[in-house]
């Protein structure tokens, strides 16, 4: 009876051992996404708010494809928070690839006044764009939530040869 004892211990550890190690691929570490802003527009004017249609590059520097679930972002431009916006629109990102995401940005009133103020006296404007993306990749990983961010400046003078 002891020998029995024995043999199911041994057999549940080994099963134990076959269950962790056939999920290690669930919890694999994915390299969150590089983006860059690639373009803004105003979408639509109302008596206090404004609705951009803001378009990222994302790039996916992982050996899976990423399949995008779900947006948050913010906009801050000149370091006042500018726009706030989401998107549940389906995107995949080719493993080593890019693409072109698109959200939604609302943006109040004097959100927009405090971030554009003391431009009559700047060349430039700066911006920062973060938030997170929710993804799933391949098929035996489960949903992750990779955070972004991403920086620079827009110059508002027009080049020498257009004045």
């Amino acid at each position: 009876m002891n020998q029995s004892i024995l043999k199911a211990t041994f057999m549940a550890a080994f099963m134990a051992s076959l269950a962790i190690a056939g999920c290690t691929g669930v919890g694999a570490r994915l390299d969150p996404p590089r983006v860059s802003l690639a373009n803004i527009q105003i979408k639509e004017v109302t008596g206090l708010e404004t609705a951009f249609e803001i378009k990222m590059r994302v790039f996916n520097a992982n050996d899976v494809a990423l399949n995008v679930k779900g947006i948050g972002a913010e906009l801050e431009v000149n370091g006042q928070p500018f726009a706030t916006g989401v998107s549940n629109t389906p995107v995949e990102i080719p493993a080593y690839g890019s693409e072109l995401v698109t959200f939604t940005a609302y943006s109040s009133v004097l959100k927009m006044f405090k971030s554009v103020y003391g431009l009559k006296t700047s060349e430039e404007l700066t911006y920062r764009l973060n938030g997170k993306i929710r993804v799933s990749a391949g098929s035996n990983m489960m949903p992750a939530t990779l955070p972004f961010e991403s920086q620079g400046q827009v110059t508002l003078k027009p080049p020498k040869d257009q004045l």
